[in-house]
Parts: structure tokens; C-alpha cells; sequence
């Protein structure tokens, strides 16, 4: 059963998940402190190569499946061009201000 994004617990997250979704990587940016860091399958990568290739020109879209961790941990089926759908796990730090500082992904 797939949640709706604007039924997820964590403001950020959800704010997250609705600009991947929409494609608006401006909106995507301002979710994220300087400095952000990310992990694909246990391994650091560059940020803005990872999301440009991995969402932005491949319409990365995320349908998530379940929540928890107080909502900073989701199971998303995630699709894109490149890669078409898989199961995934994604989950978040979010900072005292409300941004996301880091996020991890992977096969779930």
C-alpha cells in the first residue's frame, strides 16, 4: 500500500520526496544544507553528480511503501529511466532548521 507523500510524518522528508517527484531541483536544493552528503549502497558520492544522474535527467520518481524512524526512514519503489524500478531504502538526517544534512539509499 503506497503512502501518500503528503501523508508522510517528517516535513522534510515529505518536502523531499514531492520535489523528486515534481522534477524541481531548485525546490530540491533548498531542502539541503551546504554541504550535504549522500550514500548509494554504502558508498559516498558526489551529490550534485549523483542527483543529477540518478534523478534529474533520468524523472526519478519515488512511491513510498512504508515509514519509520519517525519518518526519516523510508521503503520507496524507486524508478528511472536508467534503471527502471527497484526496491529501496532511503534514509535521512534532518538538522535542528528542518534541512537534510545527508541521505543514504539503496537496494531494499
Amino acid at each position: 500500500m503506497t503512502i501518500q507523500p503528503a501523508k508522510l510524518s517528517d516535513p522534510a522528508v515529505r518536502a523531499f520526496v514531492n520535489a523528486v517527484n515534481a522534477h524541481d531541483r531548485e525546490e530540491f536544493m533548498s531542502l539541503l544544507v551546504p554541504g550535504a552528503t549522500m550514500a548509494d549502497d554504502g558508498s559516498d558520492r558526489d551529490l550534485a553528480d549523483w542527483i543529477d544522474r540518478e534523478i534529474f535527467s533520468s524523472h526519478g520518481h519515488m512511491e513510498v511503501d512504508n515509514e519509520s524512524g519517525g519518518g526519516r526512514v523510508l521503503v520507496a519503489r524507486y524508478s528511472n529511466d536508467a534503471w527502471g524500478e527497484m526496491r529501496t531504502k532511503w534514509t535521512f538526517t534532518v538538522e535542528d532548521d528542518g534541512r537534510i544534512s545527508r541521505f543514504e539509499t539503496g537496494q531494499a
